[in-house]
């Protein structure tokens, strides 16, 4: 009997339903909604770097992108699912009271930025993360030895220290934390309340410093010498933890009417969506998986006598079970790579948005010119800048525009651009923040094998994997290294799936679903070694001016 599961992705700006077939990964049907909210740009700040989201946009477009999928579908198909797994950004996670509802859901605290989901990319606890860096070094255990040796303000601890000390209301209110990941499963599953939540290991062990060998998270006394704020807050987190093949709890009757769902469906443990679209990749030991979206995600797998006693330095951790179960999960990453390419389309298309045309066309006319150049900007960009000779330019750019997840994170770093000159061009410009971030990779890949972690191949998955052969060649010259781009438009969601047939028992081990269901390779980059001979001179001077910038901000 066919039977099929949902992979559910929630990304930084929508959410992703996939529908898959659990016999073959054949994707039936897919669909997008994105996040009222977050769309107007609602409790965001970018010059203070706070980036917020309404758990009311997560809640209202479940229900929307869960139910666009049955338009597509027959009625009988959303009757054969059997299991559902979440993916989400992360570190990103919120307040909730003492019965586990975030606090952003009560009235009183409705409208408050600090009450909401602190997303993955929000900046604001860079000194949090700082000292507690410096607390774990002074410690007799150095509780951040397996996540790199450098907690990030991109994690959990230091995002609700900051927010415990910036608001006393939420001080007040808050019982507990709980990442994203882990409230959505818990959300369907009737288990919010501290009494029967649970955690993803794929979470605690990434960015809350949690360890088996330390019986779950640091103690107390570790936190409350950084702040007294922090009292307490470790012993009401679920010392144990669990991977995402495991079932967290049975679709409740409450959310099985919202999604027009059988009701007590298996919901797996949830992960961040880098993990699950590694596992939608086939990741096995010696592949690295990039997931390149407004950020970079880079995932790959060891096994324990690979790994033995060697603690990774400047990376996001390295988790047992945190991608594969049975493995070793070590995670890296840029803080920027599709979001640099924003930046500077917003910055050269300015003129769009405040003056152009203002009083000679109609307002529909002019939205719509503007949203063809702001379509077609990168584009035409990548379309010059690959006509113009590797090094022509004389620029050189750093790639830290959101500062820097790895190697070594430091969110105080900024990027840089040395070389400009009158004849310096967009498309000049725009190759050299590709090459920015490409060199941002390499510096990943290399501090890997530094590491004694072995990277065989390169597999890509996400938006620029599939979009931009500018780009993609770009990193295949400056990684010297083969790379094979994934046909799935939906690798993380098909992670989630995959894991979804585990936990509702059609396939024993991930292992098995994956040899069934991950996504094939569609297109494969092969490195030109003219052009990476070319690069290895360029890298070097990305690294010398790395060193430059960062001396003169410290």
């Amino acid at each position: 009997m066919t039977s099929y599961v949902l992979g559910l992705d929630f990304g930084s700006d929508s959410v992703r339903a996939l529908l898959v077939d659990t016999k073959n990964g054949k994707e039936i049907a897919t669909h997008v909604v994105y996040y009222p909210r977050w769309k107007q740009g609602f409790y965001c700040d970018p010059t203070k770097d706070q980036f917020r989201q309404h758990p009311l946009d997560y809640i209202e477009s479940l229900t929307a992108v869960v139910q666009g999928l049955w338009s597509q579908v027959p009625v009988e198909t959303q009757q054969s699912v059997v299991g559902i797994s979440f993916d989400t950004t992360g570190s990103t996670p919120i307040a909730v009271d003492e019965h586990g509802t975030a606090l952003a859901l009560k009235p009183e605290f409705a409208e408050n930025p600090n009450a909401m989901f602190i997303l993955w990319k929000d900046h604001t606890a860079i000194t949090e993360a700082q000292q507690i860096t410096q607390a774990a070094n002074a410690a007799n255990e150095n509780y951040l030895k397996f996540e790199g040796g450098v907690y990030s303000s991109e994690w959990f601890w230091a995002k609700a220290l900051h927010t415990l000390r910036q608001d006393k209301t939420i001080a007040d209110a808050a019982y507990s934390w709980v990442e994203h990941c882990d409230w959505m499963s818990a959300l369907i599953t009737d288990t919010l309340h501290p009494t029967v939540f649970r955690s993803s290991r794929c979470a605690a062990g990434h960015k809350q410093m949690w360890h088996q060998s330390w019986g779950g998270y640091p103690p107390n006394e570790f936190f409350t010498q950084i702040d007294p704020l922090l009292d307490g807050l470790r012993d009401k987190l679920p010392s144990e933890t669990f991977t995402a093949d495991q079932i967290c709890g049975e679709l409740s009757a409450e959310w099985a009417d919202k999604l027009s769902l059988p009701v007590g469906i298996a919901v797996t443990f949830s992960a961040f969506d880098c993990h699950m679209g590694a596992v939608g990749a086939n990741v096995k030991p010696g592949v690295l998986t990039k997931v390149m979206g407004t950020s970079t995600c880079d995932i790959t797998v060891a096994t324990y006598d690979e790994v033995a006693d060697k603690n990774i330095k400047g990376i996001c951790g390295q988790v047992d079970g945190s991608v594969l179960p049975g493995f070793i999960g070590l995670e890296a990453g840029q803080s920027a790579f599709g979001d640099l390419y924003a930046w500077f389309r917003r910055l050269i298309n300015w003129p769009l948005q405040n003056i152009v045309l203002s009083d000679l066309i109609d307002d529909a006319t002019k939205a719509k010119l503007i949203q063809e150049v702001e379509d077609k900007t990168l584009i035409a960009l990548g379309e010059e800048a690959a006509k113009l000779p590797i090094g022509s330019s004389g620029l050189t750019a750093l790639d830290w525009v959101n500062g820097r997840r790895t190697p070594d994170a430091d969110q105080t770093v900024s990027m840089a651009i040395a070389g400009l000159k009158m004849g310096s061009q967009a498309p000049h410009i725009y190759r050299a923040l590709v090459e920015a971030t490409a060199f941002g990779s390499r510096a990943i890949i290399e501090r890997f094998k530094k590491e004694g972690v072995r990277i065989d191949s390169v597999v890509t998955i996400g938006g620029i994997s599939k979009k931009s052969d500018f780009v993609m060649q770009t990193c295949a010259d400056v990684w010297n290294s083969p790379i094979d781009v994934l046909e799935s438009e939906q690798s993380c969601a098909l992670g989630a799936a995959i894991f979804a047939a585990v936990a509702a028992g059609i396939y024993p081990d991930v292992a098995s679903a994956q040899a069934q269901m991950a996504s094939p390779v569609c297109k494969t980059y092969q490195p030109n070694r003219q052009n990476t001979e070319k690069f290895d001179e360029l890298y070097q001077r990305y690294i010398k001016l790395g060193v430059f910038v960062e001396g003169g901000i410290k």
